[in-house]
């Protein structure tokens, strides 16, 4: 199989983030290698890769948790440097199990309220009106469906420009997740907010996102608009074997077989030659994580 080249970051408007030459060692082992991307605002990021991949290093330098080589700017500010005001307009969340479990609903958002400026008990509270949610309940008492309804209530009871959600559905069911991010993208999302997301379940945030970047091994393979990734990826399913090494021949980006078939991942072939060789359609995310994210081999049959 062909490698992927890097691909181009997407063109920034004013941008919220912006990295040149990002780049991060532990000891011996540089676990970021130079990235270069420009996050504009009023976007919706999906920050994607494997564990180990360089993907929290990278969030930990945009909120100026870690200090890296080369440059990064967060709303115009050096984050390691003005962590404390840059603070006052950047929110994080990681997953439900960070919520301090000892305190009741309403001692939770209190304290938010005395640590970030803006962040609204008033708002916190209306957006668990309708739920079973008790000003008075303990965190520790509430159900996972519960907490995933708090935490919520909390996300959009801040008024940041860019809000980071690290893994924030990790654990709870298929209804819940979808339930957080729909209410997240109705209530909450508007033209002056950023939101960047990691998450490892991809087809679900798939519908909100409007750009995906890829982080594989240290390096960023893959950063576009979402209509873009749709317009350069097309995935063909071969229902004749007698065309397969025509299809191979165009130099598919991953090729396997589902259920007797192979299916081929193609990086900016025209649809029109693909077309007489088998049934087209775009891949999905994950099939697309699953394409790109495999490590470079120097034997093509061995990637396959």
């Amino acid at each position: 199989m062909n490698e992927l080249s890097l691909a181009t970051p997407a063109e920034p408007g004013q941008s919220i983030v912006s990295a040149r030459g990002l780049r991060k060692s532990f000891g011996k082992k540089e676990v970021l290698h130079g990235l270069d991307f420009d996050i504009p605002a009023g976007r919706i990021y999906g920050l994607i890769g494997h564990n180990g991949a360089g993907k929290t290093t990278a969030l930990n330098a945009m909120l100026g948790l870690t200090n890296c080589e080369g440059t990064i700017r967060v709303l115009g500010e050096d984050p390691f440097a003005q962590r404390a005001k840059l603070m006052e307009n950047v929110a994080f969340i990681s997953d439900v199990a960070s919520l301090p479990r000892f305190l009741r609903v309403r001692e939770l958002f209190a304290l938010l309220n005395n640590i970030h400026p803006n962040f609204s008990q008033e708002k916190a509270h209306s957006f668990l009106e309708g739920t079973d949610i008790r000003p008075e309940m303990k965190v520790k008492h509430l159900s996972k469906g519960m907490m995933a309804q708090l935490h919520l209530a909390v996300v959009m009871a801040i008024d940041a420009k860019l809000l980071v959600l690290d893994e924030p559905t990790l654990g709870l069911d298929i209804t819940y997740r979808k339930r957080f991010y729909r209410r997240l993208l109705e209530d909450y999302m508007t033209e002056e907010r950023t939101l960047l997301i990691t998450t490892h379940q991809v087809d679900e945030i798939e519908f909100m996102l409007s750009d995906i970047m890829f982080i594989r091994d240290g390096d960023l393979i893959l950063h576009m608009q979402m209509e873009t990734v749709n317009d350069k990826f097309t995935q063909l399913v071969i229902t004749d074997p007698a065309h397969l090494e025509a299809a191979r021949a165009l130099k598919p980006v991953f090729e396997e077989t589902r259920f007797g078939q192979t299916v081929l991942i193609f990086d900016g072939v025209d649809r029109a030659q693909l077309d007489p060789l088998g049934a087209l359609s775009t891949p999905t995310l994950s099939d697309l994580f699953v394409a790109l994210m495999q490590r470079p081999t120097a034997n093509p049959e061995t990637a396959r």
